[in-house]
Formats: structure tokens, sequence, C-alpha cells
């Protein structure tokens, strides 16, 4: 394959609008956690894609939002540094929901990266009528002058093709930056304990989200290859939140344990003997050195 361009690339959009789905759906495999709950990306997180005129860097990184906390500061930086660094940012308008003043705020804030080419991509275009969606491109573009507008669908892969292309045009003259089958720079442990959290965010409460973090204490092939073990720390703030999570008899703790261990079978293609373990690390969100040791 003779690619002659290669850059980088991120999503930005309200919570929900589809980007860490949009990111798993152009790079084929499941790299980025996808939640119903805001802010569930909490680093960069880097998708290779390969395509015959370009290598395409997809950054997924955590949403916008106001900080409360340390770690919440950290997140808005590390989407200020890539958002700066970037060659291209898509900017995710779901086709089934109004432009509202968050869109607004966050269209007028890309006027502070002059760097980056700025498209539009009109998210979750499989849920709308053709008028509708078609209502929803005008609305878009009289945001600003785009470099391109596409209707998307990570669910049905609706011009994902076209999209690739497009940015393939946009991204500049460069050898490629990764080896040709190279899907992520994420370490496998940091995929397991993203997996494992995912499912945690999936069966908590609304109030825990935040207050969850994941580490693996070790993992690894049983000497006759049979099962690959895993046993990982789920973590809370408060003594009071570790019953939430381990649920009546320990109910909620095993559906999760579940859940978690047929994604992370998906990922090695083995079977997975999963323990875990839930501790408290006393408001950790506010502590340099516990995020330092949970790795954000």
């Amino acid at each position: 394959m003779n690619q002659v361009r290669a850059g980088f690339i991120t999503f930005v959009g309200r919570p929900n609008v589809g980007k860490s789905t949009l990111t798993n759906a152009l790079v084929g495999q499941k790299i980025a956690i996808t939640s119903s709950k805001p802010q569930t990306t909490r680093k960069a997180i880097r998708g290779i894609v390969n395509t015959e005129k370009a290598q395409l860097i997809i950054v997924d990184t955590p949403g916008i939002h106001r900080p409360r906390t340390l770690l919440g500061q950290r997140l808005n930086d590390v989407v200020e540094q890539t958002l700066s660094e970037v060659d291209v940012i898509g900017f995710c308008i779901p086709a089934d929901e109004k432009i509202g003043p968050g869109d607004a705020y966050i269209n007028t804030a890309l006027d502070k990266y002059p760097r980056a080419k700025l498209i539009a991509l009109v998210t979750k275009s499989e849920k709308v009528s053709r008028d509708a969606l078609a209502e929803q491109l005008v609305a878009v573009n009289a945001l600003r002058n785009w470099e391109a507008i596409i209707p998307v669908s990570a669910v049905s892969g609706e011009q994902l093709d076209d999209l690739k292309d497009v940015l393939g045009d946009l991204v500049p003259l460069s050898p490629p930056l990764y080896p040709a089958d190279q899907l992520t720079e994420e370490t496998l442990e940091s995929r397991i304990c993203e997996l494992i959290r995912e499912a945690a965010l999936e069966e908590s409460r609304e109030e825990l989200p935040h207050s969850l973090a994941v580490t693996i204490e070790e993992h690894g092939e049983r000497s006759d290859g049979s099962i690959y073990d895993i046993h990982a720390n789920l973590f809370v703030e408060r003594d009071s939140q570790k019953p939430i999570i381990i649920g009546k008899g320990g109910s909620r703790l095993k559906q999760i344990g579940s859940d978690a261990r047929k994604e992370i079978e998906a990922l090695l293609g083995r079977r997975v003997m999963l323990k875990i373990h839930v501790k408290v690390a006393p408001s950790w969100q506010q502590d340099p050195k516990q995020l330092g040791r949970l790795g954000l």
C-alpha cells in the first residue's frame, strides 16, 4: 500500500453524540468504550485507520465540560491539547436533535484552533427520515463555512467510506506514522481496564460514573494455555459506594464481571477467568498521587 498522506483527526460535540462509537466504527474494532453516561472517555485514545490513499489517526478524547475536580481539569487539558495539535476536527451533531446552545458554544470555540480543517458530521443519520436529515444538513451548513458536511451512521455504516475519503484528502502529505497492522496505541492492560469500567458504568447508579476507576493487579495465560486469568481492582471514592457496586448478595458485581468478561473474551479470542475486587480510594479524583497510580 503506497500511502502519501497521514494525519490526526478528532471528533467534538456534546455528550452522547456518538464520537466514540464513530471512532470504533471507522477503526473496525472496539478501541474506545461507549456509555450513555457523560464523560465516559478519560484520555486521548488513538485509533488507526488505513485506506488506499492515507493513514488516519483518530484521536478519541473526553468531552468538554465544566470541571469540578482535578480529574475534570485534567480531562479538559487533554481535549485542549488534542484540538490544538490535530489536522482535522469533525464537529458531530446528531441528526435527531435540534441544534442547541451547547452546539453553538462548541462551534464558537472551534475558532480557537485555526490549525485544523473543520468538517461537520451529522451523526445517527439512521434515526431520521430523509426530509428530516435534509433539514438538519441545512441547519448545520448555516453554522459556518465547512470543508465538508457528511451525514453518517456508525450503526449502519452509512457513508463511513465517504468520510474516510474526505479525511484522506484533508490530512497532510506524509508517510505512514504507524505500522499498517496497528489499530491503536492502547496497551492490552489499558483496554481490559476500560472494558471493565464500561460494564460497571452500565450497571451502576447515576451518581457513580465519575467515582469509578479500574486497575489490573495481574493478568496472563495459564501454563496449559486453557484460560486467561485477570485480577482487577474496581475503585470507588467512599465506603458507602461499595455496596452500590457489589449489589445485594454480590448480584451487581457478578453482572459487571459477566458483561466485562464477554467483551474481554471477544478482544482476546480465548476463555477468560475474571476476578474483580472493589476497593475504596478516598477522594481519588482530587488527589494527584492517586490519579497517578490510577494512570490518570
